[in-house]
């Protein structure tokens, strides 16, 4: 079991250039990311609209539009004209989890929206912080966190955030509990693991990659099927003895209504866009590979997801309003 801490702690943010709230200027085609800047929904997105821009001939720009768990941005782009000028960055936390943790989300994930590709599924690893120099490894954390059961700390990038369900399913599967500390962001979650204010993380790989380059933050376990081509070294959590793997899809949608013909342009736009060098070489720093898919098979996935993401969330009783 995972329960939410009643602390605040400081957000700490990562620069990044953003867009203003206000809509992009005519001509001009927008990917509202529902996070942060910083994290990896807000990278994967400004790569690929700097690739997509001269496949398109138009700018394609990025808006930040936090809050709720990805269902501000989200909603926003739902509710936007089928014109082709505004698109959605989603993930599994605003297509999968929300419709699950929401009892009034405003938004429905398959109805409001028109599906164009999935981009990617990221790898996710366990960290742990400076704050406990002796957890090594997946069984020191375990036994650890069996010892004092709700004393270690976990980072989020929200209450309900793949980040934490992906935290409650280790949970789960391994037997153990900790304390989790949502943040507002994947950027300051991190950041508090390395800053030491919280002992623990799910993040994504390259993230995680990142933050243990300097030794204070220890990866201890992937939570991929096999072990990543970035971390060659790190064992999977099956390795170590839990029957587990979890990752998070990051994928394009435009609001329902949109003309089949745009749709089909985007998809195209999208395909050669994940195939160009400088995209393959984002997917590369974040462990992951390209996974174009058709609208179908996007919509597909995205049930695949409700079911298996909506079970933990359920059994969890983890609301967000």
């Amino acid at each position: 079991m995972i329960r939410v801490s009643r602390r605040v702690l400081p957000a700490l943010f990562l620069a990044a250039p953003m867009l203003s709230p206000a809509r992009a200027q005519s001509g001009s085609i927008r990917i509202v990311v529902p996070f942060p800047p910083g994290g990896i929904t807000d990278v994967l997105a400004r790569a690929l609209a700097q690739q997509m821009t001269p496949v398109l001939g138009s700018t394609v720009v990025v808006e930040n539009r936090p809050g709720a768990n990805g269902s501000i941005g989200a909603n926003a782009v739902a509710r936007s004209a089928p014109d082709g000028h505004t698109l959605l960055l989603g993930v599994t936390d605003t297509h999968a989890v929300n419709p699950a943790a929401m009892r009034n989300l405003p938004y429905d994930a398959l109805a409001d929206f028109a599906p164009i590709s999935n981009i990617t599924n990221v790898p996710l690893v366990l960290a742990a912080g400076p704050t406990r120099a002796e957890l090594t490894d997946l069984p020191s954390f375990i036994a650890a966190a069996k010892a004092a059961p709700g004393v270690l700390t976990h980072s989020s990038w929200g209450v309900g955030s793949t980040s934490q369900i992906a935290m409650l399913r280790l949970a789960e599967a391994a037997g153990f509990e900790v304390l989790h500390v949502p943040f507002t962001g994947a950027a300051p979650a991190a950041q508090a693991l390395a800053a030491g204010q919280v002992d623990s993380m799910v993040l994504p790989a390259g993230a995680g990659e990142a933050l243990s380059r300097d030794g204070r933050v220890r990866l201890l376990a992937a939570l991929s099927p096999q072990r990543l081509s970035l971390l060659p070294n790190l064992p999977t959590l099956q390795e170590q003895g839990v029957a587990l793997s979890v990752s998070i899809f990051q994928a394009v949608f435009a609001p329902a209504r949109t003309p089949a013909a745009i749709i089909t342009r985007y998809n195209q736009a999208m395909g050669e866009a994940l195939r160009s060098a400088p995209m393959q070489e984002v997917l590369r720093a974040q462990a992951a590979l390209a996974d174009f898919t058709t609208p179908q098979g996007l919509t597909d996935l995205v049930k695949q997801e409700q079911e298996a993401w909506g079970r933990i969330v359920r059994a969890g009783n983890i609301r967000l309003d």
